[in-house]
């Protein structure tokens, strides 16, 4: 009871810390929430199984948490939300100036891809906003 004792006094610290932190973990991060997360319930089986069903509500509670923040993090690192992006956003993100034409976006958006993209070392993240760039610049003018 005392190794779990100190297991949940630990996952509580790394509850703290964690929580300071940005809402999108790193890789590295959201690995160790999920490896916390499922220890902590493997925890709370073993407390049940002894009777100690006090630790294994606060157990249980700590893996739901854990694991909930992982994926949290994880849907916010591959689905970014660019669906306020304005003008002069997408503007930056592809380079070109107000007076772009259609050739000028699809010429940056392409340059700007040949980094960004997945396949070539870039991120998701980066290649969506890259995506919803060049939708928004090149979407007509009453449809947004």
């Amino acid at each position: 009871m005392g190794v779990l004792l100190a297991l949940g006094v630990a996952a509580l610290a790394l509850l703290v810390w964690i929580g300071r932190r940005p809402a999108r973990l790193s890789q590295s991060a959201r690995l160790a929430s999920t490896l916390f997360a499922a220890l902590a319930a493997v925890g709370a089986v073993v407390s049940g199984m002894r009777g100690g069903w006090v630790a294994s509500l606060v157990l249980v509670g700590l893996s739901a948490w854990l694991g909930h923040r992982a994926r949290r993090s994880y849907q916010a690192a591959t689905n970014p939300t660019d669906a306020g992006l304005t003008l002069d956003e997408a503007r930056r993100v592809l380079g070109v100036d107000a007076m772009a034409q259609r050739a000028d976006i699809e010429r940056a958006y392409r340059n700007r891809m040949r980094g960004a993209h997945p396949d070539q070392g870039g991120t998701n993240a980066m290649a969506a906003r890259i995506n919803a760039a060049r939708d928004r610049l090149l979407a007509k003018p009453g449809r947004r």
